[in-house]
């Protein structure tokens, strides 16, 4: 599995269901329709996008962190 970030491409609003899609090997569309149907459920959803929005990290700065660091 890949390591989880944002990606630059292929996001709609935040890019975290793109980056969940690359993590787990499907389709960033399949994806969005999973968490719009489970917005029809009750919970947290939108609270855990936007702090997964917040927390995981773009892809270009994982990339810079990758290129420093050698």
């Amino acid at each position: 599995m890949s390591r989880l970030a944002r990606p630059t491409h292929g996001r709609m609003i935040g890019g975290v269901c793109a980056a969940l899609a690359q993590r787990f090997g499907t389709s960033a569309t399949t994806m969005r329709v999973i968490f719009l149907l489970s917005c029809l459920l009750p919970g947290p959803q939108f609270l855990l996008y936007i702090a997964l929005w917040i927390v995981l990290p773009s892809e270009d700065k994982v990339q810079n962190k990758a290129q420093t660091a050698w």
